[in-house]
């Protein structure tokens, strides 16, 4: 455990934007799975698509990788 105060105060606030991080990508990665199913209509997939954008804002995901993503939906609706 950290002996200085800003130290433990950065032990506290990661631990908490580790569980928001946690949080938000296992969201997104359901989301994507609902997309990518059989059954997913142009809705959801266009909401799965303005999901990953945010989220590559955010800095939860890399923008390439959020750019492969939405590369392999916009497939699914064209197909």
């Amino acid at each position: 455990m950290p002996n200085i105060k800003s130290a433990k105060k950065r032990v506290l606030v990661s631990k908490a934007a580790n569980v928001r991080n946690r949080a938000k990508r296992s969201e997104l990665k359901t989301l994507l799975k609902k997309a990518n199913a059989e059954t997913a209509d142009g809705a959801t997939i266009m909401s799965a698509i303005e999901k990953v954008d945010r989220a590559a804002t955010k800095g939860l995901i890399h923008k390439n990788k959020a750019a492969r993503i939405k590369s392999r939906l916009a497939k699914k609706t064209t197909a």
